[in-house]
């Protein structure tokens, strides 16, 4: 069974003609419902009750991100809102929305962790893998997945985490973040050369971390069973190595062929096979602890029909 977390306090986070806009949200959630209507799949779906009803403590951001940062971000929404980059637009509430999103994440990891359910899966945003320790970028304010990370190693004692990140964008924050850090093994897959530049398959990582990044950079024109397979091979030797005790999923679905940011020619169904292979790993080395975040997408019709393959796959094993 699959706890799915989301809330319609992450619509608040809005960014006026912006291609990561609320409207992503409510694509998802109503194709969500037609699936939960139509008993295609059992899910829980999970309000957030406490978080949105009570301040929530912005220590969690302090795990991964300078105070810097936080004061920028907090600041300009304090003031109505502006730009934190050329990419990355603020209104007046989506520090606290942003503050949401990273509370939703460790949420999903207290689930998975203390046996609630096998996996969980977080609709929010903003979204969060270009986020770095001291800069919000590429409609990033803070990084999602890299603070549930932290989160599982103080919280929960967990030594080893595996981040699988398959957004058509390279993950640069995450990557950034535990460069120099051999508990956390980062495997991104991703168009190159593409935004934000980096990615390349020599970036492996530093000090202690060297060999815990694994980067696998494909072409614009790949074929489709060439990227699966460079996936699979890519993830078997990332959680080999790592033997990993909590699996993150950087869970973004802009390499869709209809996606008018990425597109690197994936079909909906690619997504199945995506998460069929996490699956088999998150069984294989972290008694199936799976915790996945949304970051891109922007074909709405696209970006619901692949995060419902994400869903369904999530309940069949």
């Amino acid at each position: 069974m699959t706890t799915i977390l989301t809330s319609e306090t992450f619509r608040n986070h809005d960014t006026g003609d912006h291609p990561e806009k609320p409207a992503r949200l409510t694509a998802i959630d109503q194709a969500l419902k037609r699936v939960v209507a139509n008993q295609e799949t059992p899910v829980t779906l999970q309000s957030l009750g406490d978080l949105e009803g009570s301040p929530l403590n912005e220590n969690l951001l302090r795990l991964v991100h300078t105070p810097e940062q936080i004061a920028l971000a907090k600041n300009l929404c304090l003031q109505g809102g502006g730009s934190l980059d050329a990419d990355t637009k603020t209104s007046a509430q989506s520090f606290q929305v942003a503050l949401l999103a990273a509370h939703t994440a460790a949420k999903a990891v207290d689930i998975v962790l203390t046996k609630q359910d096998s996996n969980a899966l977080c609709f929010l945003r903003p979204p969060g893998h270009h986020a770095t320790q001291n800069k919000s970028m590429g409609f990033c304010l803070f990084n999602n997945i890299a603070l549930a990370a932290r989160y599982a190693q103080k919280t929960h004692g967990i030594g080893r985490v595996l981040i699988v990140d398959w957004d058509v964008h390279h993950g640069n924050g995450t990557q950034d973040i535990f460069y120099d850090d051999d508990s956390v093994t980062f495997l991104s897959i991703h168009r190159y050369p593409f935004y934000p530049g980096s990615g390349d398959s020599s970036e492996t990582g530093t000090g202690r971390g060297l060999g815990a990044t694994l980067n696998i950079p494909v072409e614009f024109g790949t074929t489709r069973a060439k990227y699966l397979q460079l996936f699979q091979a890519g993830l078997e030797k990332a959680a080999a190595k790592s033997r990993p005790e909590l699996i993150l999923l950087s869970a973004g679905f802009d390499a869709h062929h209809l996606d008018p940011v990425g597109n690197l020619g994936l079909e909906t169904e690619d997504y199945t096979s995506m998460t069929r292979m996490v699956q088999e790993i998150a069984n294989s080395y972290s008694g199936g602890s799976l915790v996945s975040c949304l970051e891109g997408g922007y074909h709405l019709e696209a970006l619901a029909d692949s995060a419902m393959a994400h869903v369904k796959q999530l309940n069949c094993m």
